[in-house]
């Protein structure tokens, strides 16, 4: 099974509507889910931020991950984006078969 669940964070709801409309655009992703806006505490350069973001999930195959990859980097107003893709070990077979479809 090659499914993958990609999770990224973006700043907006106008970024999050464009990446997810764009991953599907490209054919590189099956659904992209928009979540609702959370708040993010984090380390970086050395001090604790805090952002309210917007979490997406997008759900796509191994073979697609550079694509989506490459469209987050491209899209991403971030420095450096979260991106992390976890593979889908088990689910609905249908449902799976569909994203690799």
């Amino acid at each position: 099974m090659s499914v993958l669940l990609v999770l990224t964070n973006v700043p907006d709801a106008m970024l999050a509507d464009r990446m997810a409309q764009a991953l599907i655009d490209q054919g590189c992703a099956a659904c992209v889910n928009v979540l609702a806006p959370c708040t993010s505490v984090y380390r970086w350069r050395g001090g604790v931020e805090r952002s309210a973001e917007i979490p997406l999930l997008i759900k796509t195959t191994q073979q697609h991950y550079a694509a989506v990859e490459s469209a987050i980097r491209k899209l991403h107003s971030y420095e450096l984006p979260e991106i992390i893709a976890v593979p889908v070990k088990q689910g609905l077979p249908a449902y799976l078969a569909w994203v690799e479809s």
